[in-house]
């Protein structure tokens, strides 16, 4: 399978052959398919993040539960994108959230990266005005495989079993200080923290020798777990892991949106796990 990662000198040798994916997603309410129709890397086609990439939000189940198979399916047929396709994705955040729409990816079997440094990144003239539609395709329904997640009872299960589990968000909404989006502040008790910015230099990933050395310093293993808000950001923790050598690691994607609307959950705050 493709490299989880891959670099704009890559997708400009390879453009001829690959499937542009932008995926610019806003948590401050800015439209994304507004700024795709501003500008683009030529060719890119729009996935919208709560359209395509997750279910609407619910109780339990969090701000971003996976879609359905099916509805996956249906809107990257819509977006002309088939099962043999090779999909690279950006964003104007250096993968931040594109990182979600390749995870669901290659989870499924099908090849897909993020582009490091996003759309900023992008060495020539971008696209403007009003894009071409895509030429809708039929695509097969794949399930989610259950090994690639987590639920929230096997999250407990795992931790009481001595499984490492990180959580992806910034370190101060982790020791429960803010929380600009959910119910409650603090982290999974156990959960040790591992912010998704860490993978950067600025937009774009660091080598991977130096996410290596980053995961091994923070104790991930080939069986750890990762969460962030409403698991779209921790994908972007999973893809650098790859990218560093390990193997998948699994994701709760509930994450913290979802444990702390269940008010049978514990919560724990400051630095420790």
């Amino acid at each position: 399978m493709l490299a989880p990662i891959v670099s704009v000198d890559w997708l400009v040798e390879n453009r001829h052959c690959v499937s542009l994916c932008d995926v610019r997603y806003y948590l401050d309410g800015r439209s994304g398919i507004e700024a795709f129709q501003k500008a683009r890397i030529p060719g890119a086609r729009f996935i919208d993040m709560n359209r395509a990439l997750a279910a609407p939000p619910a109780p339990i189940h969090g701000r971003h539960p996976l879609p359905t198979p099916t509805l996956f399916a249906e809107q990257l047929g819509l977006a002309g994108i088939s099962d043999s396709d090779t999909v690279i994705a950006y964003d104007d955040v250096g993968g931040r959230f594109a990182a979600r729409l390749v995870w669901m990816l290659r989870v499924i079997g099908q090849n897909a990266a993020l582009l490091s440094g996003g759309l900023a990144a992008w060495p020539s003239q971008l696209e403007t005005g009003q894009p071409t539609c895509p030429t809708p395709v039929q695509r097969s329904v794949r399930p989610w495989p259950e090994s690639e997640l987590v639920s929230a009872d096997q999250l407990v299960e795992a931790i009481e079993n001595g499984t490492s589990v990180f959580d992806s968000r910034a370190a101060e909404r982790y020791r429960g200080e803010i929380e600009p989006l959910d119910a409650q502040a603090g982290h999974i008790p156990g959960a040790k923290n591992l912010p998704m910015d860490g993978n950067y230099d600025g937009h774009n990933f660091l080598p991977p020798d130096q996410l290596r050395a980053r995961f091994e310093a923070a104790g991930v293993t080939e069986d750890s777990i990762f969460y962030c808000g409403s698991g779209v950001t921790a994908c972007n923790n999973i893809l650098a892991a790859e990218a560093a050598g390990y193997s998948r690691p699994r994701l709760y994607v509930g994450s913290w949106s979802g444990w702390s609307s269940d008010p049978t959950r514990p919560v724990a705050t400051g630095d420790q796990p």
